[in-house]
């Protein structure tokens, strides 16, 4: 068994693939884990390498109970919100980055993949075969901390426009007759309904409530420097506002890392990374319309958004 597989990551195109080859899902919007089922223990890895096991203990203790041996399970870690879609901020909150009344036990993990089962490693069948074997582990109508992320038998424009006039973010396409292969490849795709990347937070605009933000400064990379792309000012409660400023006060700095004169602005080592969404790119290179959803961690392989 495996000590830890990279993940296998979809790549962004614009509109779903056409033909009976592809299967459809909903794109959650969480933490993808991996949850490795060992004779004597249960580990939940991040995407990028780190063990959470304590930071998700109801779907560790569930994973205990689904009677295997041996198993690899993928999938994503989500908070549910009134209407049953995943919320970024609100799993934040639950994992105690944000204030909130949530707890832990509300998170649940989403698996759409089995990597390994009972001294097989499963990644070479085709991905119908995957999902056949885990729908026998995880069945579709099993509640609790663990469930599936069901298939979607439906055309893929369609399910998209479905998708995003309920305001979910998005939706994944998974080749039926493609293995598990590690990294970015064609084999999963994934369209969006508005657009998602991580950037640099390099200082704040002070709110005019007292010891809240106005707007948050983000910078993208281009070669090895940093470049600004604009300011954020939606997607926090007032109490969040607070806490992010409280958390960029200490690592105010006098020289910006990027070229940017704002009278009223407090520049930050670019030490901490933000989730955001967003319309567009202006023509000046700015993001159109962001919302900020919340801290990416390098433990959940949070890079930099590159410009080209």
């Amino acid at each position: 068994m495996p000590a830890r597989v990279d993940p296998c990551l979809a790549m962004l195109v614009d509109r779903p693939p056409p033909g009976p080859d592809w299967a459809f899902e909903v794109k959650w919007d969480g933490y993808r884990l991996a949850v490795h089922i060992e004779p004597s223990r249960v580990r939940i890895i991040t995407r990028g390498g780190y063990d959470w096991t304590d930071r998700f203990p109801s779907i560790a203790a569930e994973a205990r109970l689904l009677g295997l041996k041996t198993a690899i399970l993928d999938g994503e870690a989500v908070v549910l919100d009134g209407h049953g879609r995943s919320d970024f901020g609100m799993l934040q909150r639950a994992l105690g980055r944000l204030p909130t009344t949530q707890g832990p036990g509300e998170i649940i993990l989403y698996t759409f993949d089995l990597l390994y089962l009972d001294g097989c490693d499963l990644r070479r069948l085709p991905q119908r075969e995957r999902r056949r074997l885990l729908e026998q582990v995880v069945p579709v109508d099993r509640n609790g901390a663990i469930r599936l992320s069901e298939e979607v038998p439906a055309d893929g424009d369609e399910f998209l426009r479905v998708a995003c006039a309920h305001g979910i973010e998005g939706i994944v396409a998974k080749h039926h007759e493609r293995p598990y292969r590690s990294g970015r490849r064609p084999d999963w795709l994934k369209i969006t309904c508005t657009r998602r990347d991580s950037f640099a937070i390099v200082g704040f605009e002070p709110s005019t409530v007292p010891g809240a933000i106005g707007r948050l400064l983000l910078a993208a990379r281009r070669g090895g420097e940093l470049v600004y792309v604009g300011g954020c000012g939606t997607g926090w409660t007032q109490a969040e506002s607070r806490k992010l400023r409280e958390v960029l006060q200490e690592i105010a700095t006098d020289s910006p890392a990027v070229k940017l004169k704002r009278k009223s602005a407090v520049f930050c080592e670019p030490v901490l990374v933000a989730e955001v969404e967003y319309r567009a790119w202006t023509d000046e290179g700015k993001l159109r319309h962001p919302s900020f959803k919340g801290i990416r961690e390098r433990a959940d392989d949070a890079t930099v958004y590159e410009l080209k």
